[in-house]
């Protein structure tokens, strides 16, 4: 081993700071907003926490957070906030998509929480769905009303042109119509069956010994759901009941809903998070939502 002392280690060693300080302060400046999250939101909202644990001990939090403040005039503005929340996500998420064991549910739920401001849980007064996290396939659009069509399903002709040719189920959704007629038809109901998930309630636990109560729980029940490859995220409502457990996926979305999130059905089926609304004064509007 060589002398600490010697011209050769001395000359290795700042050779060798050199290159990482420069390495660095690239890092730094290609991911800005990123580490600045890790930083700031680590300790407040997941410190303790699995996602914690895993975003303190990575790669990219490691003697980082020592000279942030000698730090900003450096860093430039390179990812966005869906990007913090894919990096948060892809660090609690088990790779292969199966059911959130305890800890990994607490976590995504936690940095949902934090990302969209609003407070959400796989768990609401004491009822649950089968899973929070699983693949979603495309829906078709539920009658609001008796005699409702695709001919008088769009508010305008651009939603016709693009979402018309999913058609419309041949049955009404697990609750119904929305509404008893088209004169009755108010705009929570038209945005009710825009935005609606369908969820397996048949594999909730529980169901079959109290499926009244969690119909009656589950019926327009909100959800944000998520998708974590590129952090969409849609305010939507149980408004049916399904897949069949056969069809290997674990729930369904609207047309609008897959469209927005950029989920399709099929082989190019993908995964989402999909978490309850903690939302008593019905404050969360249906639709799309951005990351705070």
């Amino acid at each position: 081993m060589k002398n600490k002392n010697s011209h050769s280690y001395i000359h290795l060693k700042k050779k060798w700071l050199k290159k990482q300080s420069k390495a660095q302060e690239k890092l730094w400046v290609n991911h800005k907003p990123a580490l600045e999250w890790l930083h700031d939101s680590s300790r407040q909202f997941i410190a303790g926490s699995v996602a914690g644990l895993l975003l303190l001990a990575s790669p990219l939090s490691t003697g980082l957070f020592s000279n942030s403040q000698n730090r900003p005039a450096l860093l430039a503005k390179a990812i966005e906030k869906k990007d913090q929340l894919t990096i948060a996500l892809s660090s609690v998420l088990p790779k292969v998509v199966s059911p959130l064991n305890d800890q990994q549910e607490t976590a995504a739920g936690q940095i949902l929480s934090q990302i969209f401001k609003v407070r959400v849980s796989a768990s609401l007064d004491g009822k649950r769905l089968n899973r929070s996290y699983g693949y979603i396939g495309k829906e078709q659009h539920l009658m609001r009303y008796p005699g409702d069509t695709i001919a008088t399903h769009f508010e305008t002709p651009e939603e016709a042109r693009v979402f018309a040719e999913t058609g419309m189920a041949p049955g009404k959704g697990a609750w119904g119509y929305f509404t008893r007629s088209k004169n009755e038809l108010s705009q929570t109901d038209i945005l009710r069956e825009k935005y609606y998930i369908a969820v397996q309630t048949f594999l909730a636990p529980s169901w079959q010994s109290s499926s009244s109560d969690l119909s009656a729980f589950f019926k327009y029940r909100k959800m944000l759901v998520v998708n974590p490859d590129n952090g969409k995220g849609v305010v939507a409502v149980i408004g049916d009941a399904g897949p069949g457990t056969s069809t290997g996926k674990h729930l369904g979305g609207s047309p609008e809903v897959m469209t927005y999130l950029e989920r399709e059905d099929g082989a190019a089926k993908g995964p989402v998070l999909y978490f309850f609304i903690d939302d008593p004064d019905n404050t969360v509007p249906l639709g799309p939502i951005n990351v705070k």
